[in-house]
């Protein structure tokens, strides 16, 4: 298996449901901003909703870190617009949902379920520069956690901006984090 770490975001264009419009949404959206794609299996399911609710909670403090969400399934942005107006939790997200009812995205980051139609639940972070930062996929079961996410964001934010630093394990912006050298080798 390939890792997607520090590779380029593929090329894409695919429609998207967002702020009660369709919009077209492509690669060139997510270029000098950073960006999260989650990717689920399917509207109108059980955990999906979960998820995309535990996000738009977390929105506005992405928003703030200057981070866009995307998230994305292979239903059609049609399919998006009813789940959104069919559902109290889905009512509240504020940002795009993208629709990939092709798979080209679901297949592009390696979470396509092809005997499905459906993507597992992947999630990754891509850097200003067009760059995937994080990459975790998780089997449809296993609900994702915004608060996580948006810690391990910030470690990648900071990292981006402190080159020779690293952040430990459960670090939070203002804690400790270390500086890798033979200084530190056994030490910790």
């Amino acid at each position: 298996m390939n890792t997607l770490i520090n590779t380029k975001l593929p090329e894409f264009k695919v429609q998207a449901y967002h702020n009660d419009a369709f919009k077209t949404v492509t690669q060139n959206d997510l270029m000098g901003k950073w960006s999260i794609l989650f990717f689920y299996p399917a509207d109108f399911t059980f955990v999906c909703p979960t998820e995309l609710g535990d996000m738009a909670d977390k929105y506005e403090a992405f928003k703030k870190m200057g981070v866009e969400v995307y998230s994305i399934s292979t239903d059609t942005h049609f399919v998006h617009k009813a789940w959104h107006d069919a559902s109290e939790t889905i009512k509240k997200i504020k940002y795009p949902m993208l629709a990939d009812p092709t798979g080209t995205l679901t297949r592009a980051f390696g979470v396509h379920i092809e005997e499905a139609g459906l993507a597992y639940r992947g999630t990754f972070l891509v850097d200003p520069e067009g760059k995937i930062k994080i990459a975790e996929v998780n089997d449809n079961g296993i609900g994702r956690n915004a608060d996580e996410l948006h810690r391990k964001v910030q470690a990648a934010q900071f990292i981006a901006a402190n080159p020779s630093e690293v952040c430990p394990a459960k670090w939070h912006p203002g804690e400790k984090t270390l500086k890798p050298g033979l200084n530190l080798v056994g030490k910790i």
